[in-house]
């Protein structure tokens, strides 16, 4: 059994952006710029966007965040989305979820530019992703993929993917991608009867069911890629939705809570932004 290191692969990938972005200085160009939108002071939200400003600072990428009070109006927060759109100098744009309940998350995200939405929740963008043309991807489905990619599950013909969970971050767009490279997809949830028997068919079982430690070895298929892709704190740590002991007897490879896929999401978070950066100065 190997493990899957997401932060030692996001590391790598981070190295060579940071190449391209010292090129970029070199040429005295402006640099990539990602701007956070932070509405209110949950602490969950604070400490990622500190994550987020630590490794866009940790590749020389610019990086800007707004502070919004926790009672702004729906139209002050449009307001301030249209301003970035209109921002010649902002590559990426990215609204931190969760909204305080009175705001309209989906009216905030529909509002971002769809060519500058680098976290892929935009509409047109989960569009691109459905009808395979190119886009957004949103973060951690695309993290997932590169830590496919890294053990050489590129062409998955043949194979059967399995994921847990059906969410609009996750679940769906993982289930698009794997059957963008040919896997033989089924999506399993709350709701589906004999779940346990349907995960252990899987070649690649893909776990975000958000239930801390739920998934074990009855799970998992002999020899079976398992990517954890939950979050859950647990006694004040954090763990996933497997039981990583317990699934590491029967699977090939797996990834770990924490090092795997969370710095993975980050990091495809500036891959976008890098390419948003690209896209917009071809068109200057």
């Amino acid at each position: 059994m190997e493990i899957i290191y997401g932060n030692i692969l996001a590391e790598s990938i981070k190295s060579s952006m940071k190449q391209k972005i010292d090129d970029i200085r070199a040429q005295k160009k402006r640099l990539p710029l990602l701007s956070v939108v932070l509405v209110g002071n949950n602490p969950a939200s604070m400490s990622y966007v500190r994550g987020k400003e630590k490794a866009c600072s940790s590749i020389g990428m610019l990086q800007k965040t707004i502070r919004l009070d926790e009672n702004v109006s729906q139209e002050e927060l449009s307001n301030v989305i249209m301003e970035l759109n209109l921002d010649p100098e902002v590559d990426g744009i990215l609204v931190q979820m969760p909204l305080p309940e009175h705001l309209d998350e989906t009216a905030a995200l529909e509002l971002i530019d769809p060519q500058k939405d680098v976290d892929g929740l935009h509409p047109m963008n989960a569009g691109c992703l459905l009808t395979n043309r190119p886009g957004f991807i949103p973060c951690t489905p695309q993290g997932v993929m590169a830590m496919l990619d890294s053990i050489g599950y590129k062409d998955l013909s043949g194979k059967r993917a399995v994921v847990c969970g059906r969410s609009n971050l996750v679940g769906k767009p993982v289930a698009l991608l794997l059957q963008n490279r040919n896997a033989t997809v089924t999506i399993v949830h709350s709701k589906t009867p004999n779940i346990e028997q349907i995960a252990s068919q899987a070649d690649v079982l893909i776990v975000a069911m958000g239930v801390s430690q739920m998934v074990n070895e009855n799970w998992v298929k002999e020899g079976a890629v398992v990517i954890d892709v939950g979050i859950n704190r647990v006694n004040g740590k954090l763990v996933g939705d497997c039981d990583f002991e317990s699934v590491a007897k029967k699977a090939s490879y797996v990834s770990p809570v924490p090092k795997g896929v969370g710095p993975m999401t980050v990091c495809m978070l500036l891959s976008n932004t890098l390419d948003a950066y690209k896209m917009h100065m071809q068109g200057e």
